[in-house]
């Protein structure tokens, strides 16, 4: 809470971490009807992984993206690039998960170089990490009920909504990334 206090008093940058595996394969939705539907789908199993970085105040993205895997090399190329992005000598915190490849020794090692200060949620807390709603919202916005053919058409559409987050989808992120959390302090029975 200190920190997310001082990123909206503008005194810190506090980002929200986390990596998102979209997979091209058909995501069905039910319909009941008497006669039999087919519906055209894609065999395979390709996935475009995208690691991104959420400005907690301005909900500016910072993205790593493959078709390969995640893991410590991609979270140090993030920070590097979060370093990058901010060198005007406001401190940085990132809010990760406890996922292996965040919090393995190499990246605690190079966040400290860049005087990055890493925060881990408690495990199983996907409720307190901003950025899961952003997946929600582009497996919404940019998946659903889509058909296509090709993996590029697949990675563009995905591309095209962390790209257009700040300018076309900015409204309904404004209202959907609010900085309340579900907690269980304070809970009436």
């Amino acid at each position: 809470m200190p920190q997310l206090e001082e990123a909206q008093a503008k005194q810190r940058h506090l980002f929200f971490v986390d990596a998102a595996h979209f997979v091209l394969q058909p995501f069905l939705g039910y319909l009941w009807c008497f006669v039999r539907v087919f519906i055209q789908s894609n065999s395979g199993r390709q996935r475009f992984n995208v690691l991104a970085a959420l400005d907690a105040c301005t909900h500016q993205i910072i993205s790593v993206t493959n078709d390969s895997y995640i893991n410590a090399e991609s979270v140090c190329t993030l920070l590097s690039k979060i370093r990058d992005a901010f060198s005007d000598g406001l401190p940085i915190t990132l809010v990760l998960d406890n996922a292996r490849y965040q919090h393995c020794r190499r990246v605690i090692d190079f966040a400290a170089t860049l005087e990055i200060e890493l925060l881990f949620l408690p495990p199983y807390s996907p409720n307190l990490n901003l950025i899961e709603r952003l997946w929600r919202f582009i497996r919404k916005t940019a998946l659903s009920t889509e058909y296509f053919d090709a993996f590029p058409a697949f990675k563009a559409a995905i591309q095209h909504c962390l790209d257009h987050s700040q300018t076309t989808y900015r409204q309904e992120l404004q209202s959907l990334l609010v900085l309340k959390f579900q907690t269980f302090e304070n809970v009436t029975s």
